[in-house]
Formats: C-alpha cells, sequence, structure tokens
C-alpha cells in the first residue's frame, strides 16, 4: 500500500491484516512515486501480488498554484507505479477522484462518461488515470468521493473542531455528492481486488447530500448547539472551482453482483462511532 499513513491507506492495511492478508504499508518517505527506480525496488523487495496506489498530492487549492508539482505525483508517480507493475506482473490498484468530472451531470455519474476536469487537481489525476491505464493493462482504477476516515484531515473533524470554537457555521449547500466513510470503502476496495476484471470502478457510500447536509448531520449527530446556516458556493470562493454535481453511480461494482455500500448517514454513524471508541 503506497500512501500510508492516510485515511484510506490506514483503514486498507487494518482491514486487510484483520481478513488475515499481509499487508505492507509505504509512507513517502519509504517510498517516493515520483522517483522510478525507487519504486521498482520497492516492487521487487517486497514482491506482492497487489499495488495499491493511494500516494497523491490531494491539496485541492494549493495544485492550483502548484500545478506541475501535482502532476508530477498525481501523473508521472502514478503512471511510473504502473509501469513497474506491469513489469513485475502485479495487478496496479490507482486510487482516483470525483474530481475528474466537471460537475454539470443531473444524475449519478457511470463510469464510463466522459472526464472534463475544472481544477488543477482534477486534471492531475484525470493524467493519472491515462498513465495507468496506458501503462499497465491488469488494473483497478477506483473513483471515490468526499473521503472522511480517522486519519483526516477531513470535512467531519473540521466541523467538530469548529463547533467547538464557533456559534455558528456557514456551509456550502449547493454542491452535491455521496461522503464517503473510508472504513466502508476499504474492505469494498479489498473485495474488489479479490472479483474485479481490469478497469475503472466507482466506490462510495450510497445516497446523496450536500456539504451543508452532511454538517447539519454531524452536529445533530453530536448534539450540539451550533447554527448551521446554507450558503452559495460564489459565498464561499476558494482558488479550486469545485463540482457543482459529483455523485458516482457504482454501476459496474453492482454489476459484479456486489450490494451497494451503505447509506452514507450509517457511515457517518459508524464514524462517529469509531471516534468515540478511540
Amino acid at each position: 500500500m503506497l500512501g500510508t499513513p492516510g485515511q484510506l491507506g490506514g483503514d486498507l492495511v487494518d482491514e486487510g491484516v484483520r481478513q488475515g492478508h499481509e499487508m505492507l504499508g509505504l509512507t513517502q518517505w519509504d517510498c517516493d512515486i515520483t522517483d522510478g527506480p525507487a519504486v521498482e525496488r520497492a516492487i521487487a523487495t517486497a514482491r506482492p501480488d497487489v499495488v495499491i496506489n493511494g500516494a497523491a498530492w490531494t491539496q485541492v487549492d494549493a495544485a492550483e498554484g502548484h500545478e506541475a508539482e501535482a502532476e508530477a505525483v498525481n501523473a508521472t508517480g502514478a503512471g511510473l507505479v504502473a509501469s513497474a507493475c506491469a513489469a513485475a506482473g502485479v495487478r496496479c490498484c490507482h486510487v482516483s477522484t470525483d474530481y475528474v468530472f466537471d460537475g454539470t451531470a443531473t444524475s449519478p455519474i457511470p463510469e464510463g462518461a466522459t472526464p472534463s476536469p475544472r481544477s488543477a487537481y482534477g486534471r492531475t489525476k484525470w493524467h493519472g488515470e491515462v498513465a495507468v491505464r496506458e501503462r499497465c493493462p491488469d488494473h483497478l482504477i477506483v473513483r471515490t468521493s468526499w473521503l472522511y476516515g480517522r486519519q483526516g484531515p477531513n470535512f467531519v473533524l473540521t466541523m467538530l473542531r469548529l463547533a467547538a470554537e464557533r456559534s455558528q457555521l456557514r456551509v456550502v449547500a449547493d454542491q452535491r455528492g455521496a461522503p464517503t466513510w473510508t472504513g466502508h470503502l476499504a474492505p469494498a476496495m479489498l473485495r474488489l481486488l479479490e472479483i474485479g476484471p481490469p478497469g475503472t470502478y466507482h466506490l462510495t457510500n450510497s445516497g446523496v447530500t450536500t456539504w451543508y447536509g452532511l454538517a447539519v448531520a454531524v452536529i445533530k449527530a453530536r448534539g450540539l448547539a451550533v447554527e448551521v446556516v446554507p450558503i452559495t458556493t460564489e459565498e464561499y470562493p476558494t482558488a479550486a472551482a469545485r463540482p457543482a454535481y459529483s455523485v458516482l453511480d457504482n454501476l459496474a461494482w453492482r454489476d459484479l453482483g456486489e450490494p451497494p455500500l451503505p447509506g452514507w448517514e450509517e457511515g457517518l454513524r459508524a464514524y462517529l462511532s469509531s471516534l468515540d471508541a478511540g
């Protein structure tokens, strides 16, 4: 697993161990994916059956002013990992994002929809997908969205932190997506690695909400006396354009005969319980 510790990487390693798999998590200091020979050495040393690449430049707004640096990790690095996997005869699983789409859809987006990213982050992640497809025939590309997990940072933890500091939270209410808990995503990805033919898959919790709706659910679940006020995207400008609609249709997953992932509300409840359990 490349890209540990991290929200998804940590849960993937832990879930794999729980299922009885031998898991190895590598940090960016253990293996810099922009260094081709280093990636090749890491794979040759570990001799894995599968490499999951969760390493990425994920600072969405910062990528607008540092697109070359984001490209080096999200695209060039992804391609180097895929090339090394192909040379070693190892399956490559690459983690991607809803940001490869432009946000103009009005219904859940299937895997075959044409990407049209609007941000530097989205462009670099799309270039990474292209590189993985071109360089490693035995690949799985897993797109997910609105991810949150125990390691943070993430939206849920940010809302809890701000709620402890303020009496009012102003949250964007005109961007729609599917919040996804890593505790549900990790076992689904491991299952996909076992049964899925090469290709692109969308994996998210079920259901749809807005950032405002997610914030309200967080505050309500914690019983906090904090007012959550809906605002528009225009009222909260950011360097990078956010997709207005990025609900991913998990069609390819369902076509494998697998049940949809639980609803986002269930994921949130389970996540908050996991935080309470330490």
